[in-house]
């Protein structure tokens, strides 16, 4: 394809994976059909044809298509330049704050929106750090390591959606959010040295928070009630608890007060048996200095 005397490849699925619509998601179908209705829209009202638009934003016609059939996800940079070429005066590329919530998984999404109503937040996790406490590096290694691998773009998009969830620590007024951590996990160099060192260098960040109360459970423990993996309790202004486990009620969330009761005491047993806050962060700090 030739524009201004230049070849220039139009894009094609082949170089966008991972921007498939989840058809179960339904919050997303609703909000990439009406993004690409708009777009049709704003196309034929300019009397522009599909291959003449595709040529003109860099995209093949079938990925046009299926962008403005509410198939695919939009790109932030295809909103813009449409936005351009149909001199929509920044209305299309407004749109992109909401796509881009269509990129995380549902299941983030919802997580998110239950952690940012949340006045108490608990976790322990046994294998791993925390999502809340990921910095981007490990966070990227942790998602890379997973066999079968995923694309980069799901790569991105999964990193991008565990960031944004960290936007809790900002609340005002602050939730109140305790977490126990394994010590095993915390002595992986995932990601390598540097990558390493800075997701210590973020525990003992978050740690000193006011409203942040951090803890490990060192490996000399012989056992506590959390070996069945991870625990996470959430409770909101209402007097309302969610609350999930992997070793208990099939993992699922959990609302019922008697089930609650079960894992809050699960938890507090474990918060009791790990190390007090100021030896925890000492410890993560001798961690740092090993490195």
């Amino acid at each position: 394809m030739s524009v201004d005397g230049e070849v220039r490849q139009l894009r094609t699925e082949a170089d966008e994976p991972g921007w498939e619509v989840d058809p179960d998601d339904e919050w997303g179908v609703a909000v990439v059909a009406t993004v690409g209705r708009q777009l049709r829209l704003r196309r034929e009202s300019m009397g522009m044809r599909v291959g003449e638009f595709g040529e003109a934003v860099g995209y093949g016609e079938d990925l046009v298509y299926k962008i403005e059939c509410g198939k695919r996800i939009p790109r932030p940079e295809y909103l813009d330049r449409a936005d351009e070429v149909l001199g929509a005066g920044g209305l299309l590329a407004a749109m992109k704050e909401d796509v881009a919530k269509v990129r995380y998984p549902k299941r983030v999404r919802d997580l998110a929106q239950m952690e940012a109503r949340a006045v108490e937040i608990g976790v322990y996790v046994c294998h791993s750090i925390s999502g809340l406490l990921q910095t981007p590096g490990h966070a990227r290694a942790a998602f890379e390591s997973r066999q079968p691998p995923y694309s980069e773009e799901e790569v991105e998009r999964m990193v991008a959606a565990r960031m944004a969830r960290q936007s809790v620590f900002d609340r005002d007024p602050a939730p109140a959010i305790s977490f126990v951590l394994e010590e095993a996990p915390l002595r992986r160099p995932l990601g390598g040295t540097m990558v390493w060192r800075q997701q210590l260098e973020r525990l003992l960040e978050v740690g000193r928070m006011r409203n942040v109360a951090l803890q490990v459970m060192p490996l000399h423990r012989e056992t506590h009630p959390g070996l069945d993996g991870k625990i996470e309790l959430l409770k909101f202004e209402d007097g309302t608890a969610v609350a999930r486990s992997d070793g208990a009620f099939n993992g699922r969330p959990i609302h019922d007060p008697r089930h609650l009761r079960i894992l809050e005491l699960r938890y507090g047993t474990i918060r009791a048996q790990a190390l007090p806050l100021g030896e925890s962060l000492a410890f993560i700090e001798q961690l740092l200095g090993e490195t």
